[in-house]
């Protein structure tokens, strides 16, 4: 088993089989487990709910990907959790994608001013990134514009249920593997660049996993280098919302404009390399039909945006990224670069 420790308080558990033991931390006062979910994990779901058979457990279904994370989900699960009767030592826990823990998070992190919360990420995309660092949200216009910081104590990882994914789903979440290769191990990104979707998650995982954690180690709050994650985000976003893309298609897209834009302002060389991996992962590399108007209206909503403008994270080598703030001919380029005029 492979263990990370975030913050001192939150720690990821990688391993095989993790599903069918008891994935809750050990604490004698837990009384009721509140189980958040949705379609396509409630197999997975089962399992966790049985290994928690010395307390009672509670489950909640909610929708799938993106349709959860709403305030009017939010709400219903309030009140959920008070007509069970959850307590302040009892614990939510999110079985599924990443949708399912960033809004399982949220509620824990503002349900009777926070609880405990664990996460069982189902997905790559969730096991790689959402599920882990303590950023919790829905979507209100933007993405993820309603948030708190709210680190699970646990976060558990079994490499059996990633390894059983649909190639679409391994996609995606090999798309946020990218990113963090790119971000921070350069080790990571050829490993994905030489072997596609074959490459071995059992590697993979640890490595995302790692980068993340040495980030968020770092700095919990976003005031300074986390906001590194966010590599292809920036656009990939707002994509995702005019769009209606995935979200890993429209991180790959978002890289993609990055990758340009970085070419232009900080010489960055492998940009070519980078788009090679994309398409070799089946990701897109620009998106077709999208008017540039609603675009740049969801990017003048980012968070990142500040009194200098836009900040995008670029980078200058793979494994050498910065935070820059960028002009609008800058951002113009990288939209161009991917089809949108």
């Amino acid at each position: 088993m492979e263990r990370f420790l975030i913050d001192g308080r939150s720690e990821v558990l990688i391993d095989r089989d993790l599903v069918r033991r008891d994935v809750l931390p050990s604490r004698p006062d837990r009384e009721k487990m509140a189980l958040f979910t949705q379609p396509g994990a409630r197999h997975i779901a089962t399992m966790v709910a049985a290994g928690a058979a010395s307390i009672e457990v509670h489950q909640m279904n909610l929708p799938d990907r993106d349709e959860a994370k709403t305030l009017a989900i939010a709400g219903t699960a309030y009140e959920w959790l008070a007509e069970v009767g959850i307590g302040r030592h009892d614990t939510v826990v999110g079985v599924g994608g990443g949708a399912v823990t960033d809004l399982a998070g949220f509620v824990a992190a503002t349900y009777l001013r926070g609880i405990e919360a664990v996460h069982v990420p189902t997905t790559l995309l969730g096991a790689v990134d959402a599920a882990i660092g303590g950023k919790t949200g829905v979507n209100l216009g933007g993405k993820n514009l309603v948030g708190a910081f709210h680190h699970p104590s646990r976060v558990v990882i079994d490499l059996d249920v990633l390894e059983k994914l649909p190639t679409d789903l391994k996609r995606e979440g090999l798309a946020e593997a990218l990113k963090a290769g790119l971000i921070g191990d350069a080790s990571l990104f050829s490993d994905i660049e030489s072997s596609g979707l074959k490459v071995d998650l059992s590697a993979v995982v640890p490595k995302a996993v790692a980068v993340k954690a040495r980030i968020v180690n770092r700095d919990f709050r976003e005031s300074g280098i986390r906001a590194l994650l966010n590599y292809g985000h920036t656009i990939g976003h707002a994509i995702e919302i005019a769009a209606g893309l995935p979200h890993g298609h429209s991180v790959a897209v978002g890289m993609a404009a990055a990758g340009r834009i970085a070419e232009d302002l900080t010489g960055f060389a492998a940009a070519h390399r980078q788009r090679t991996a994309i398409v070799g992962l089946g990701l897109p590399v620009q998106v077709d039909g999208v008017a540039r108007r609603p675009v740049l209206d969801i990017l003048m909503k980012d968070k990142k945006r500040d009194a200098s403008g836009l900040r995008m994270v670029l980078l200058r080598s793979v494994g050498d990224p910065l935070l820059l703030p960028v002009s609008d001919a800058a951002v113009d380029l990288g939209l161009t670069a991917i089809g949108i005029t």
